[in-house]
């Protein structure tokens, strides 16, 4: 294949594990992720005439997602300063006081979802328990504890890109160690 041409019916076998493992830890929603995935392979689609193949097939596709990742937390981030706020005034000629009113704040938590989060985090811990015991301390080493992934690569005696898909196949179980045991 010439460094300039692309071969989108091959984008899905080759890089979406690799997109959604990107994806998942930026964005930690399967399904946005799965989302945001096909939306950068339809953005592909679409540039296609754009690719100079001055990069790889891979990194051209992880730039376009990279923007659409960027989008989602632009267009969350704008919406968060929109509540909407009415201030009702009574001044000294009619009753009333100050009265403020204003839309829910869905980021409040109270002691229900403090509980569930916590019940949540009990689940995860019981079910790394459960799991394959080098994914489950891979898992904890990079996710839970933020290590390094060359530290971890060098402790473990693998490289990168066997890192991601231990931690890959860590997810997959616990997913279905917490479908089968918390929800």
């Amino acid at each position: 294949m010439p460094a300039h041409s692309l071969d989108p019916n091959k984008w899905v076998d080759k890089y979406s594990d690799y997109l959604f493992n990107y994806t998942i830890v930026r964005v930690n929603d399967r399904e946005l992720a799965n989302d945001l995935i096909s939306e950068t392979f339809l953005a592909g689609l679409k540039s296609m005439k754009n690719f100079k193949g001055e990069a790889s097939e891979r990194t051209w596709l992880i730039s376009i997602l990279k923007r659409k990742i960027i989008d989602h937390y632009r267009k969350i981030n704008s919406r968060k300063g929109k509540a909407e706020v009415h201030i009702n005034y009574s001044d000294d000629y009619s009753d009333g006081e100050w009265l403020e009113e204003q839309v829910a704040d869905h980021s409040d938590r109270n002691a229900e979802d403090e509980m569930e989060n916590t019940e949540l985090g009990m689940a995860i811990l019981d079910c790394l328990d459960q799991i394959n015991e080098k994914q489950a301390a891979i898992f904890k080493m990079k996710t839970i504890d933020g290590a390094d992934t060359e530290v971890i690569c060098n402790e473990f005696n693998i490289t990168p890109s066997n890192l991601w898909v231990i931690i890959h196949r860590a997810r997959v179980s616990l997913a279905a160690c917490l479908e089968k045991n918390w929800f």
